[in-house]
């Protein structure tokens, strides 16, 4: 029986492609579009972009009814990003919509929101390599993967400690050049929305044009995708008839 594609939607900050020849020259039509370019092609997925110079940042009500993942890259534009629309993705994630948040996402409005921490952390950018080594190799969003890790030639350096409440689980750790380590890797749930953060993708470098990123966003996409089978809400109503009766203190029963 066939079935209905995962519905995703990738939000580009397009700050820097817009402003920086050296991205550009990476991403001629925005980080946004290449990590949706390489999810069109898994048939199973039908992606959309949208970009912070929309109105409503392109994620109105609708758009976000009709978005099962949420894929985030943010870096010079966070403090940009209307509170109201951060408060309905929240709403929405809460609901059951899956985000992925990538690299400088980290401090993004809607990851700080749903982990509750600064999500702080050190960096330094001097295209070191990274190694991320597969802490939990079983696990799906590592599917297809060969071998204990994977190698990045020329990325940013991240560092801990890094301002999370601790992970439900740590999928990949960073080792970098300069001896630093970084949990790059890492899972939580909110109300009955799935949450991925995966760290590699800094604008400066081809890292969205790597297989094996490309692999691991993809995998997250459909870890993270809601599975329609219920609902999630807590209901804010009085209680005004007891299933049992209450003998309240005194010992009179009502």
């Amino acid at each position: 029986m066939a079935t209905s594609p995962i519905r995703v939607t990738v939000f580009g900050e397009n700050i820097h492609e817009q402003e920086l020849a050296q991205v550009r020259a990476i991403y001629p039509d925005g980080m946004h579009e290449c990590i949706a370019g390489f999810l069109r092609r898994d048939p199973q997925l039908a992606a959309r972009t949208v970009t912070l110079q929309q109105p409503e940042h392109g994620l109105t009500a609708e758009v976000l009814d009709a978005t099962d993942v949420l894929i985030w890259w943010g870096h010079a534009g966070h403090h940009l990003v209307a509170d109201a629309v951060v408060d309905r993705i929240a709403a929405r994630v809460l609901a059951g919509m899956g985000l992925i948040v990538l690299h400088s996402g980290h401090h993004a409005k809607i990851f700080k929101k749903l982990m509750g921490h600064n999500c702080d952390l050190s960096w330094r950018e001097a295209g070191e390599k990274e190694r991320l080594w597969f802490t939990a190799p079983g696990h799906p969003i590592l599917a297809g993967l060969p071998g204990t890790y994977i190698e990045i030639e020329h990325e940013e350096m991240y560092g801990e400690p890094f301002g999370i409440p601790e992970p439900q689980e740590t999928i990949l750790i960073s080792w970098f050049q300069g001896g630093e380590v970084f949990r790059s890797g890492a899972t939580w749930t909110r109300g009955a929305g799935k949450i991925f953060y995966f760290r590699p993708g800094h604008e400066a470098y081809p890292t969205y044009h790597l297989p094996a990123v490309q692999q691991i966003i993809t995998n997250g996409v459909h870890w993270a995708a809601p599975s329609r089978s219920h609902g999630w809400g807590c209901p804010q109503v009085p209680a005004e008839t007891a299933l049992e009766p209450v003998v309240p203190w005194g010992g009179s029963t009502h």
